[in-house]
């Protein structure tokens, strides 16, 4: 025994447990984080997924641990289920040393299980923000006598927005805590929120980024949107990887194109957050045991996990940023084995390509696939393509706006000539109107048709006049709409012409 976690501070026991599970020396992280966690220090730890971030708190959680006290005395805080599983899983192989009782609190779980488990003797809980903050609501989870809180893939929370869910959880602990933050990156609203609530943090930082790039292979396949799924489906019949990952842009992209390669006869399956927490968890178990050969997976989904044999790594769509990117391929290439990483590209992906190109300090080989060898985008030249060609035509210039549009009044010889045909057929607009007119004689007779229409005779109309001003009636009546004519001496009562029909207005509109 080399009694190398030894020399961090680590006991035999727990060193002894590390080697029956394989594990002989420490990593990196490991190395550097261990002893100041077991100080007591604050930390801000910067390392990619898989360098042993995970053993680097959960280590000194477990040295650190009273088993006598029956309260919570470590928290760790992950984004996702999978990832709290996976985190769970690794402190039960060393919980069992000193018999810690440990919970995993994250949705889709029965809540009433983790109820009766929180009232009982529970020293290390790990789970996402939702959930805890439910169990906070519900008083039924108590942080007044937390020592360390664990703030794992702290950028993903802040992607996700979870960041106040987090300040409310941090809120409910004791401020004599010890705090350690552990991410990929380190965002400036991530180094706000550690001034905030850490005291005189150390950072440390693995460059875990070039050793994970070194060890992968990367390939960009230029295609186009037609033809992307049959490139994808090329890639896979030639590499024939025993274990990959597809990335996918949206939960809808992963379920379409889960159905497609299903369909093909390919063995897969979808990992999104739209599963239940049940096919969840029965999708990862396949996986593992190779069941299936490829996932099909979000990014939200898939952050975080770290699985044992993922030889092949395919963007199927384009990360949106270089760290994105770094999430995706950082899951093949681990323990010193090679792993393979192709992006597939279409025209408008260019750009985004060069921004990830730029942050990785590396130019990808790239190939062309199907249509895409005689796209007219792929063919021009990049600084061609960012200058652009077309200029946005202006009032002011020779070339403007106004003659932009010439072409179009030259095939329609002009707005006034395009409107002449149809005034040769139909008529000026007055002649047009004149059958009208005709039919329905002038104005005072138009309304003496009405009247006929409802029933009145010419005697009847003349009782009328009488009944209600006579010749005065004639010169100060006004057409109320759909009220018949009042005059504006009998405002207020009630109108000759109400229309009314069973209590109801009838529509006396002109037609």
């Amino acid at each position: 025994m080399t009694n190398k976690f030894a020399k961090l501070g680590v006991s035999e026991e727990h060193e002894t447990q590390l080697i029956e599970n394989g594990i002989t020396e420490p990593t990196s992280i490991q190395t550097q984080t261990i002893p100041i966690l077991l100080s007591g220090r604050d930390v801000i730890a910067q390392a990619q997924t898989g360098t042993g971030k995970t053993l680097a708190f959960l280590l000194p959680i477990m040295e650190m641990i009273d088993r006598n006290d029956h309260n919570v005395q470590a928290l760790i805080v992950t984004p996702t289920r999978e990832l709290a599983i996976q985190i769970t899983s690794e402190a039960k192989k060393l919980s069992s040393v000193k018999g810690l009782n440990l919970l995993a609190a994250y949705g889709g779980q029965d809540v009433e299980k983790q109820l009766r488990r929180l009232k009982g003797s529970t020293h290390l809980v790990v789970g996402t923000p939702g959930r805890l903050l439910d169990h906070i609501r519900r008083k039924s989870i108590n942080l007044s006598k937390l020592k360390i809180l664990i703030l794992d893939e702290a950028d993903q929370m802040l992607h996700m927005g979870f960041l106040q869910d987090v300040e409310q959880i941090v809120f409910h602990t004791p401020k004599e805590r010890q705090t350690a933050f552990f991410s990929a990156t380190m965002p400036q609203e991530i180094r706000k929120l550690a001034n905030k609530y850490m005291n005189n943090p150390t950072q440390v930082s693995v460059e875990g980024k070039n050793i994970t790039l070194k060890e992968i292979r990367q390939e960009v396949i230029e295609t186009t949107d037609r033809s992307k799924q049959d490139a994808l489906c090329s890639v896979l019949d030639e590499y024939e990887p025993f274990l990959a990952i597809i990335f996918c842009r949206t939960k809808r992209r992963a379920k379409a194109l889960n159905e497609a390669l299903y369909n093909l006869g390919y063995k897969c399956d979808e990992l999104h957050g739209d599963l239940t927490q049940a096919k969840r968890e029965k999708v990862m178990n396949s996986f593992r045991k190779a069941k299936i050969q490829l996932l099909i997976a979000t990014d939200v989904a898939a952050r975080g996990l770290d699985i044992e044999g993922v030889t092949h790594v395919f963007n199927y769509d384009i990360a949106q940023d270089t760290e994105s990117y770094i999430h995706r391929i950082g899951r093949t290439g681990r323990a010193g084995q090679v792993g393979v990483a192709v992006t597939f590209i279409t025209p408008k992906d260019r750009g985004t390509l060069g921004e990830i190109e730029k942050g990785i300090r590396m130019t990808i080989k790239r190939r062309r696939f199907g249509d895409a060898v005689d796209n007219e985008e792929f063919n021009k030249p990049v600084s061609k393509r960012d200058k652009g060609e077309y200029k946005k035509p202006t009032r002011d210039s020779k070339g403007g706006k106004k003659d932009y549009k010439k072409p179009y009044k030259e095939d329609k010889s002009g707005k006034k000539d395009f409107r002449k045909p149809y005034k040769e057929d139909k008529g000026d607009k007055k002649d047009f109107r004149k059958p009208y007119k005709e039919d329905k004689s002038d104005k005072k007779d138009f309304k003496t048709s009405r009247d006929k229409n409802r029933g009145f005779d010419k005697s009847s109309k003349d009782k009328r006049d009488k009944q209600y001003g006579g010749e005065k009636y004639e010169k100060q009546g006004k057409p109320s709409k759909d009220k018949g004519f009042y005059s504006e001496g009998d405002k207020g009562k009630k109108k000759p012409f109400d229309n009314r029909k069973n209590g109801r207005r009838t529509n006396t509109k002109r037609k």
